[in-house]
């Protein structure tokens, strides 16, 4: 009848209005006839992007290829989304730039390692969720850090990433021009990701600052790098200055992805573990079955998310 159609239209309106559209801030991009995103080996001439990504609520980000792969295969198996057996490929294979691999409504995709390599990434991935028309995505990165005070093996959940002078802000220079960037992440989700790991119970998880450096070495104030110009003494006063500034682990990618994904309005959060305490050393030290287990941990929690449904249908 035209009155139920009235309704379906007005209901359908509704709905449109409460989702989250996945934001791009450039103009520029309205007179592209196509938009050849060029990392991943796609664009909107050559691929279907609403076909193939419409139906994506979760993605999840981290930088090595092989971890990528084994979080799909691992969501898959533990969801029970398809037959466990099934063959993954990398949609990305014409590149090897980054990889990416689908099940269902999540996505999972490599970044490589520090703020250029995740950041370049960002800017198509972003694209590609705009152009497939995506609402309401939850982001999460996942990774590895070198922990400060804490036991190796600790899972941190970023409250706000600072830069290596503790401040919470990513900054990048733009026409020969400074500019400063915010880098909050969702606390909502934070809080639900600990909740989750609460009831899990099967290994220690913090919510804490995560500091994002553009450097592995020096920047981090290890020892072991190639060049290192200042003492033992040196490197525990700035981490202990750290520490007491809230930081909790150090990686290299956090910021700008905080700050991008607040820019496009992703709900974002990021989870690493830590494979080390740099108060006690630089180098690490456990086996390779312990590290392994120890970079499951935040897959472990994001199937246990979703098993709590505290992401309410986002996947």
């Amino acid at each position: 009848s035209l009155f139920s159609r009235n309704m379906d239209q007005r209901d359908e309106k509704k709905n449109q209005q409460c989702s989250s559209p996945v934001c791009v801030h450039n103009p520029h991009l309205d007179a592209l006839k196509d938009d050849i995103l060029y990392h991943f080996s796609l664009g909107t001439g050559s691929h279907n992007l609403q076909a193939m990504f419409g139906d994506v609520k979760f993605v999840c980000v981290g930088g090595s290829p092989w971890r990528m792969k084994s979080f799909i295969e691992f969501i898959a198996a533990e969801l029970a989304m398809e037959d466990p057996k099934s063959e993954y490929p990398n949609i990305c294979a014409g590149t090897d730039r980054y990889a990416m691999y689908k099940v269902g409504p999540v996505l999972s995709v490599s970044h490589g390692m520090g703020i250029p390599s995740i950041a370049i990434m960002l800017h198509e991935l972003i694209k590609l969720l705009h152009h497939a028309h995506c609402t309401d995505v939850t982001i999460i990165r996942i990774g590895t850090s070198g922990g400060i005070g804490l036991e190796p093996g600790t899972v941190v959940i970023t409250e706000q990433s600072v830069d290596a002078t503790f401040l919470p802000k990513f900054e990048q220079v733009i026409l020969g021009k400074t500019v400063v960037r915010n880098t909050d992440l969702d606390q909502s989700l934070a809080q639900e990701l600990l909740h989750c790991s609460k009831e899990l119970n099967q290994f220690e998880t913090v919510i804490g600052n995560t500091m994002c450096t553009l450097d592995f070495y020096e920047g981090q104030a290890r020892l072991d790098g190639a060049f290192c110009s200042y003492t033992e003494a040196d490197k525990q006063e700035y981490l202990i200055k750290a520490k007491e500034a809230g930081v909790c682990n150090i990686e290299m990618e956090s910021s700008v992805f905080a700050a991008m994904c607040k820019l496009s309005g992703l709900r974002a959060t990021v989870v690493c573990v830590t494979l080390l305490d740099r108060l006690k050393g630089d180098q690490l030290s456990s086996s390779h079955e312990v590290l392994h287990s120890y970079q499951l941990r935040p897959q472990i929690l994001l199937v246990s998310l979703k098993a709590a449904a505290c992401i309410g249908g986002c996947w």
